[in-house]
């Protein structure tokens, strides 16, 4: 059965459904690759094989008399170690976190796929707090890319997106604070999703503040409108939370792009220095686009690189993660976590509020411009993977990861809807994204368009060479 960890979960449950095969089946198929790739790219902090297997019987059995609990009944789903999960500890890739415990609760995105009869297989691995774009913790070592494994997954969502990409399941919950869905999807070759910030319940609130949000992890574009008809349902623990959905995210997803406008900004008006086979890659999707009757514009958006004002809110978010800890406990920390959350530190109320400031005519700014856009199309990254372990690339000159992010934190502070869908490969094989963000609740149109690059077969690269 291991060509059912090449089915996305659409086809998987049109297979329940027609009794072609099992949850059983599935599940155990993405056990056992997510088994046989874990020495070689380390995606998961802990597997729940007997668990997984125990709910893939239920689902069985509700399959087998028609009456399938959810839209993703019997799915094998991975989350992210930074969302509780009842039954067992998330540790955050942290040494400080003690596993003991009840760990009795589920975060809301959890509960909705249990609700639905997801199949939870297993945690996905994280830098420390999710403090960072690349995935290595003191806690769980490094992930590394399954296109070359001696290259970075990214971050923060690192596990996850390995995870997707090798077929150890297709569906995985990340979160997103500065790029954490789509930074890992673009180094990884799949797709991923930033909601509207509180389109998708969080809690507990994340110490980042309302730049984290949380996101579907997916094969393709397809999947994760099925994952956000799920995940996006309401709960009254997050106060932040905008309610249930008025239409469906699947319903019109075959609209295609015809009339769309879309600004296409290569490098977000020469602010960014774009790696060519980068920029190729991103400007044949957008050719992409306009062949199949999108209006393309080569423009940028009206604003100036935002990271020092990006950075006091992080590093001061840092800051507060580990306020309460011991100096005995912060000696465990990641060093480059320590870095920040002393920088952060040092912040005082008036800087944070004068980063808040320059946040809102951010927001301002984006408003304005999708009054004459529908899309706005960039590169995910100007990059491609490099050597696992380190924040930045060797000889970069860059200090912190938001250097070589350009595309992505921004649109945090916006609280935008922005996804990454694979639109190529480099001269090494390592995949390439292409970044789609829409106004502020235009999830619907961002997944559109990003469908519509997978129909357009833009978005479907050779899977990785592990899997």
């Amino acid at each position: 059965m291991s060509e059912l960890t090449d089915l996305t979960a659409v086809q998987l449950v049109d297979g329940y459904r027609k009794g072609e095969f099992s949850p059983v089946d599935a599940v155990r198929a993405a056990l056992r690759r997510a088994e046989e790739v874990q020495p070689a790219v380390n995606a998961f902090v802990r597997m729940e094989p007997e668990a997984a297997l125990e709910q893939a019987e239920a689902s069985a059995g509700r399959w087998r008399r028609g009456e399938p609990q959810g839209l993703v009944d019997g799915v094998p789903v991975s989350v992210k170690d930074l969302l509780l999960m009842r039954g067992g500890p998330t540790l955050r890739g942290s040494r400080t976190i003690r596993a003991q415990g009840a760990w009795d609760e589920d975060a809301p995105s959890v509960a909705r796929l249990r609700e639905h009869g997801a199949v939870f297989i297993g945690r996905t691995t994280t830098p420390e707090f999710g403090w960072k774009g690349v995935t290595d913790s003191p806690r769980s070592g490094v992930t590394r890319n399954p296109y070359d494994t001696s290259r970075t997954s990214g971050g923060s969502s690192g596990g996850s997106a390995v995870a997707v990409a090798v077929g150890a399941g297709p569906l995985s919950l990340g979160t997103d604070g500065g790029g954490s869905v789509r930074i890992p999807a673009a180094f990884c070759g799949i797709f991923a999703l930033k909601p509207t910030y509180g389109r998708v319940p969080l809690y507990p609130a994340s110490p980042f503040g309302t730049l984290s949000h949380v996101g579907p992890m997916t094969r393709d574009a397809a999947d994760a409108a099925l994952m956000m008809e799920v995940v996006s349902g309401p709960d009254a623990r997050d106060w932040s939370q905008l309610g249930a959905v008025a239409d469906s995210f699947r319903e019109g997803l075959d609209g295609g792009v015809r009339g769309l406008r879309i600004a296409y900004s290569p490098s977000l008006g020469g602010q960014v220095a774009v790696r060519p086979a980068v920029a190729a890659a991103v400007r044949r999707a957008v050719e992409c686009l306009a062949a199949q009757g999108a209006y393309v514009d080569e423009t940028d958006p009206d604003f100036s690189e935002p990271v020092e004002a990006f950075h006091t809110l992080w590093f001061s978010g840092a800051a507060r993660v580990v306020q309460h800890m011991s100096p005995a406990q912060r000696e465990l920390l990641d060093p480059g976590l320590r870095e920040v959350c002393a920088q952060g530190a040092r912040y005082s109320a008036l800087d944070y509020l004068a980063a808040v400031d320059v946040r809102a005519d951010l927001g301002r700014r984006m408003g304005h411009f999708h009054t004459t856009h529908d899309l706005l199309v960039t590169p995910t990254l100007p990059i491609t993977a490099f050597e696992a372990g380190a924040e930045v690339p060797k000889g970069s000159g860059h200090r912190r990861w938001t250097g070589w992010t350009p595309f992505t934190y921004p649109f945090n502070l916006t609280q935008q809807p922005a996804a990454t869908v694979p639109c190529g490969v480099d001269e090494e094989g390592l995949p390439i994204g292409v970044q789609i963000v829409g106004a502020r609740h235009a999830d619907a149109v961002v997944l559109r368009a990003a469908h519509t690059l997978y129909e357009a077969g833009v978005g479907r690269i050779a899977p990785p060479r592990l899997a």
